[in-house]
């Protein structure tokens, strides 16, 4: 077939392919190797090429798989690559475009075959392949039996880290990177966590573990340059104008190659719309460093990627290293808030940043000292507000940055200071003008009510809530629009008390056989009475506490605001008072007696004085009255409550959450990758 293979459903029949999984022996210094790699390929993107690919690649493993052990051709074709990039980085130097295809091409070949092998036997049956030995012919890698598996993950790091990104280098970049995340692919397999393997082992140990810093920081500058891809070709040895031929310039002479024009759309058509709006490089290292760095720890050995990623400096901080990390390295901050900044929209981008707040100090206090904040908070207000868009991990990453945020004060009083026009993206109302903090507000005041009519998620409460009473001290000059919303939501709450409670007595009534007979308030109800209630029944009973601490927590905010800050926030005090009917159902209730002093005592002192000043005031009057009794009101008046403070804290395990999450993202983004989903045990395929 050789020159004559144009489309991916003839590879099962490429007389190449067909002698590489065959019966015979292929020594790694045979000339066979220069015609198997001498193709032009043009990646697929789309999921139906890269289906057909994998199916393709399948009918030439099987044959591999079973004849592999006494041929020992994929450690051939293995040595063949790991003896070309020994002279990659001289290549590119000298422009050398026909040695780096060729190299890209058997990586390329590498990976496929590797990716199936992987989905198909385990951690014991792949090393198998790896360990033939040649018994007899020349070998430039000597007689005795080297460990292949760390020698070529070795081999893709050093290509990663030390080969300069150039236009004829971007791909073999991109195909090391993609090779790496197939070795560690094994978890897609399995739906235990995997705790224990090989490949971990290689990467955390031995000749790997000294390039752990490098490769983090490689992977993360890959992101933030965001490189985008070459057209389509430059990788690949051009004919000569003279349509004499393809010049190979090597001394043994190439026969005519695999695929000679073996593309999808042929060299030089326009790149898919996809690649030509993103970084395929960028988006690929984003996330091998996100399967890195939530490898588990061995008892022995804390996860070096992870290490690597919680101590990385500014390359402006010259303080000393700590000697107990031998990992950590320097980036450029400035770059990588940018980068961080401008890639919000997908979930690794936003996964990145919650781990680099989280889990590094330095980047946390960088992050919460710039001045432009605005540009980070406002792609994850907008995460947030297109929550329907979005699948459930990516709204609960961006909420957690946003609660790590607002554990500072500083953060909580500059979102108030910083003023935004024309808020497009927020269509419930045109917002002219509006503070951050109060689009902030609004943003997940919006996502609370979306939770409590659609998903009804007690965590994704429990953390809006846990983020505005962290600001709720600082809450400044709230915008008209953000006070209301504030006291709506008390309303919503309120009748959905409401409305339980009632659903509680009539399934009690209806337990005791009586539709008429008095029933006690139901905090005093005696377990004998709960023992009628059906298991369902008792869902009321449920449903009720959750709903009254919510109450509870929306009380203690709104109290936190006009104990800490009530002089800045008349609108908020208007609103208070034009719905002060809300409050007074509230106000004997046993569970917020105390929390309703004070709001109790604002709504008497404020009413008190608006009844003075006459009937039909206007809104202009009625807040400068507000503004004039904010100063009148004796602040020992109002009861003092421990300040509202909550911090994150990751779950026991969060290796169950986050090891499914990130393979999801690989499965669903990594460029030019299929695997079949029948096969994928880790998650189920909605789970991404």
């Amino acid at each position: 077939m050789g020159a004559n293979s144009s489309s991916i459903s003839e590879l099962p029949e490429n007389e190449y392919l067909q002698k590489l999984s065959g019966s015979e022996p292929i020594s790694e210094n045979d000339p066979f190797w220069n015609q198997l790699l001498s193709f032009s390929f043009t990646t697929p993107t789309n999921s139906a090429d890269l289906k057909l690919l994998e199916e393709a690649t399948i009918s030439v493993c099987k044959s591999l798989v079973e004849k592999n052990p006494r041929t020992g051709n994929l450690g051939s074709l293995i040595k063949v690559f790991l003896s070309r990039t020994k002279e990659l980085k001289i290549s590119a130097e000298c422009q050398n475009h026909l040695f780096i295809w060729q190299a890209h091409n058997a990586l390329f070949i590498i990976c496929c075959l590797l990716k199936v092998f992987i989905s198909r036997m385990s951690e014991e049956e792949l090393q198998l392949h790896f360990t033939y030995e040649e018994k007899a012919g020349p070998s430039s890698y000597g007689a005795e039996c080297e460990d292949l598996i760390e020698e070529l993950l070795y081999c893709l790091i050093q290509l990663i880290v030390e080969i300069p990104l150039l236009d004829i280098t971007y791909s073999i970049s991109l195909e090391a990177v993609t090779t790496l995340i197939v070795f560690l692919s094994c978890q897609l397999f399995h739906k235990e966590i995997v705790r224990e393997s090989v490949i971990h082992r290689y990467l955390m140990h031995g000749r790997c573990l000294p390039y752990t810093s490098r490769l983090v920081k490689t992977l993360l500058y890959n992101f933030i340059r965001q490189e985008r891809s070459p057209p389509p070709g430059t990788h690949v040895f051009q004919q000569q104008t003279d349509g004499g031929g393809l010049l190979y310039g090597i001394a043994s002479g190439v026969a005519t190659g695999l695929w000679t024009v073996f593309t999808l759309g042929g060299v030089g058509s326009k790149a898919s719309a996809q690649l030509e709006q993103c970084s395929p490089l960028a988006s690929q290292s984003l996330l091998l460093l996100l399967v890195l760095a939530n490898l588990t720890d061995t008892p022995d050995t804390p996860n070096p990627y992870r290490q690597a990623i919680m101590s990385f400096k500014n390359t402006q901080d010259n303080t000393a290293f700590s000697s107990s990390n031998p990992h950590a390295f320097q980036i450029n901050f400035n770059s990588l808030y940018t980068a961080l900044c401008d890639q919000q929209k997908s979930d690794q981008a936003t996964l990145l940043l919650y781990m680099l707040l989280h889990q590094n100090s330095n980047v946390r206090t960088y992050v919460l000292a710039r001045t432009d904040i605005e540009n980070l908070v406002l792609p994850i207000l907008e995460i947030l507000y297109h929550v329907e868009e979005r699948n459930s991990h990516h709204v609960y990453m961006a909420l957690i940055i946003l609660l790590i945020l607002t554990e500072d004060d500083g953060f909580n009083r500059s979102i108030h200071e910083v003023i935004l026009k024309n808020i497009t993206w927020y269509a419930e109302r045109v917002l002219t003008e509006i503070s951050l903090g109060s689009l902030l507000i609004l943003v997940v005041i919006r996502t609370i009510q979306y939770n409590m009519t659609r998903t009804r998620d007690k965590y994704l409460h429990t953390n809006c809530l846990a983020a505005l009473a962290n600001m709720s001290a600082q809450f400044r000059s709230l915008h008209q629009y953000a006070a209301q919303r504030i006291i709506s939501l008390f309303s919503l709450l309120s009748k959905k008390h409401n409305k339980v409670l009632e659903q509680a007595t009539q399934s009690l009534r209806g337990s005791l056989g009586s539709n008429d007979s008095p029933l006690p308030d139901y905090h005093f109800w005696e377990m004998s009475d709960c023992l009628h209630f059906s298991e369902t029944k008792l869902i009321h009973a449920q449903d009720l506490n959750v709903i009254e601490e919510v109450i509870r927590m929306m009380l203690e905010i709104i109290n936190s605001c006009l104990t800490n800050s009530l002089h800045h926030n008349p609108n908020l005090v208007y609103a208070l008072l034009y719905k002060r009917d809300l409050f007074e159902q509230f106000r004997t209730h046993p569970s917020f007696q105390d929390i309703m002093q004070n709001i109790d005592l604002v709504i008497s002192f404020f009413s008190s004085r608006l009844e003075q000043a006459g009937a039909e005031l206007s809104v202009e009057r009625v807040l400068e009255i507000i503004k004039q009794g904010a100063v009148a009101l004796p602040k020992d008046r109002l009861r003092k409550f421990p300040e509202l403070k909550f911090k994150y804290v990751e779950e026991e395990q969060p290796e169950e959450f986050f090891i499914p999450y990130v393979w999801s993202l690989v499965y669903n983004s990594a460029v030019a990758l299929y695997w079949n989903p029948r096969d994928i045990q880790l998650f189920t395929m909605d789970s991404g």
